[in-house]
């Protein structure tokens, strides 16, 4: 493998927005990816798998920070997604149960389209779960996630990505089925 860089980076345009629009949950295990031919931080197929989507509002995010050591000739990714799921209720408390139990893999859909696969090789895991009723009547009455994931590298792109479907893009003859949340009825 060489480690000569391969290209610049030229200052983009001012267009892109910061966020998270929804995460899809897989089950651990399930996906089969396929890379691009010429740049392999695309997928184009995750092969036929179930994706449980949970829409996000609230400020959430995923950082990833590459980490590198001379000592010991390691190189990884700490991915880690910060998640504010709003309302607290008995069905969403059933998932995060089962969340903390196993691991998935993750796509992280952002607010300006593009889409990665958090945990490809490993899986994440939720780390905390924390519900809120609030104190003062603005207050999040809600759920804060950290999920964790630790990868050799950083996330992949999904391969044509647009805001609303994170799959339409995807060229593989794999077939993602989109689950959806039940919504909460105002009180």
């Amino acid at each position: 493998m060489s480690c000569s860089l391969g290209s610049g980076w030229v200052l983009p345009c001012k267009d892109g927005v910061g966020g998270i629009n929804a995460l899809y949950f897989i089950d651990y295990g399930t996906i089969t990816p396929a890379y691009d031919v010429t740049n392999t931080n695309v997928l184009t197929d995750i092969g036929t798998v179930t994706a449980y989507k949970f829409d996000i509002k609230s400020a959430s995010n995923l950082i990833q920070t590459q980490t590198s050591s001379a000592d010991s000739g390691t190189t990884f990714v700490d991915q880690i997604i910060t998640a504010i799921l709003q309302r607290l209720n008995h069905a969403t408390d059933e998932q995060l149960k089962l969340m903390a139990f196993g691991r998935n893999h993750i796509v992280v859909e952002y607010k300006t389209g593009e889409s990665v696969l958090v945990g490809i090789n490993f899986g994440a895991s939720l780390e905390s779960s924390v519900a809120d009723g609030g104190t003062a009547m603005g207050d999040l009455n809600g759920y804060t996630l950290t999920i964790n994931a630790q990868e050799r590298l950083a996330a992949n792109f999904l391969e044509g990505a647009v805001v609303g479907d994170p799959f339409s893009g995807l060229t593989g003859a794999g077939v993602v089925t989109v689950v959806l949340g039940t919504a909460i009825a105002p009180a």
